[in-house]
């Protein structure tokens, strides 16, 4: 499942077995509130957002592709108090063994005016699985069904925002400009009937069913032979795909011809085919087909209503983006604080040289030490642009086209990465305590 302001950067993908609902667990506005109204922050197409577990605020990822609430990368100063604790083991995507976990019931969740009671979460205890540096940020975990089950929920990818309203008291609008779909639902994740074009000049359409994934940064996931036509295209690449529990995922990377959801047609998405030993526990439902990622959502303003198993799409400000893979061939993560020599324009005294030069000064510079963000190539695609080049992983990058990236946030880095072909890249990088320069031409090597 899965989480630039552009387009795709990764996808996290995580597969619970399905787990009964509580009849007790349940979120609710407080003092009979119609609405709560929250603002989020974007990160890789990914929407997160603060909620207070047990008073304890941690930053979660709004992930529709989830039916359990999964915590993870918890460290002592978090220090949440969890209730009614078992050890238990998950399978996730990825093709490695289940991962241990702790089941915990019974905890408290608010944010807002909204109070979640008696929910049971999963507690992953393997450190390696970290969203944290991939995003930038602190991610402490992962909340789909069990929040989006009790609400009409309104997202604004546009404005950041997420309108949470009473089902009891919400009143459908009329609107004109919309699709609306019925969802269908498999161990408690959503399902929508779309389709496909597979190249760009195909009038045929081939009906599909998608996992709705809020999570999966990815716009198209597609599982080869789900269906006699989809097949991956002869023009693709081998690439990572993401990080399930269980290990991570590989796959091809291309474009297929359209994407239609309903009256809106999105041409020539970025598609991803995983390899069929990381999705083996995602086809246990044989109906499906793939998933529809946060790349290709956050081109709408959406309304999910669970209650009545319906969803609806309209054109949202992110609709015309074109759709763009990561043409640098590298992944970069976040790579922890390091403490910069920063010039304190605050303290500049000026002193003169004598009286008799009125225009000669000196200026008395101070300055100050600040921790600031660090990033280094975690990976690179053998192949790319940046590889051929001759950067290298373990690779910190200290400036990219000139700008010192300690200024930048990791969105913004990643951002260059899929601007169009032919865009110059520039990249200072520190490798065993020197610097190294390197330039690269951005090519897109699917057309």
């Amino acid at each position: 499942m899965k989480f630039y302001l552009r387009t795709v950067l990764f996808s996290i993908i995580i597969l619970f077995v399905a787990t009964k609902t509580n009849a007790q667990s349940r979120f609710q506005l407080e003092n009979a509130g119609k609405r709560q109204s929250i603002s989020f922050k974007l990160s890789n197409n990914l929407i997160i957002f603060p909620i207070e577990v047990n008073g304890r605020s941690l930053n979660f990822i709004l992930d529709s592709g989830v039916g359990a609430t999964l915590l993870f990368n918890l460290h002592s100063k978090d220090s949440v108090m969890l209730h009614n604790k078992e050890k238990i083991r998950l399978q996730g995507l990825g093709s490695e063994e289940s991962v241990e976990a702790v089941l915990s019931k019974g905890n408290l969740f608010t944010f807002g005016n909204i109070t979640g009671y008696n929910q049971s979460l999963y507690l992953i205890l393997d450190d390696s699985f970290d969203l944290s540096s991939k995003l930038g940020i602190t991610i402490h975990g992962i909340i789909g069904y069990e929040l989006l089950k009790d609400f009409i929920v309104d997202i604004n990818y546009g404005k950041k925002r997420i309108n949470f309203y009473n089902p009891d008291k919400y009143k459908h609008k009329v609107c004109k400009k919309c699709e609306t779909f019925d969802l269908s639902f498999f161990k408690l994740k959503p399902y929508i009937n779309v389709g496909i074009k597979v190249n760009p000049v195909s009038t045929n359409i081939i009906p599909v069913k998608l996992l709705i994934d809020s999570g999966g940064s990815d716009a198209l996931w597609l599982f080869e032979n789900s269906h006699p036509e989809i097949l991956a295209p002869t023009k693709f690449f081998n690439d990572f795909l993401g990080e399930g529990l269980s290990g991570t995922v590989y796959g091809k990377r291309t474009y297929i011809g359209a994407l239609v959801i309903g009256k809106f047609e999105l041409k020539e998405p970025t598609v991803s085919f995983p390899d069929s030993l990381s999705i083996s526990h995602a086809r246990q439902f044989e109906e499906r087909n793939g998933s529809l990622g946060a790349s290709v959502l956050k081109r709408f303003n959406l309304i999910f209503d669970y209650q009545n198993n319906k969803i609806s799409f309209k054109k949202g400000s992110f609709f015309k983006e074109p759709f763009r893979y990561n043409m640098s061939g590298i992944e970069l993560v976040y790579n922890g604080k390091q403490l910069v020599k920063e010039q304190d324009n605050v303290s500049i005294g000026l002193a003169k040289v004598n009286a008799n030069d009125k225009n000669t000064v000196i200026l008395d510079y101070n300055y100050k030490y600040t921790f600031k963000p660090s990033y280094k190539i975690h990976n690179l695609r053998e192949g790319s642009p940046a590889f051929d080049a001759g950067l290298l992983a373990g690779d910190i990058v200290i400036k990219i086209n000139g700008k010192f990236t300690y200024e930048m946030e990791l969105d913004e880095i990643v951002g260059k990465f899929f601007q169009k072909e032919n865009t110059k890249i520039s990249l200072v990088v520190e490798r065993n305590g020197k610097d190294y320069e390197y330039y690269f031409l951005l090519k897109d090597i699917l057309k």
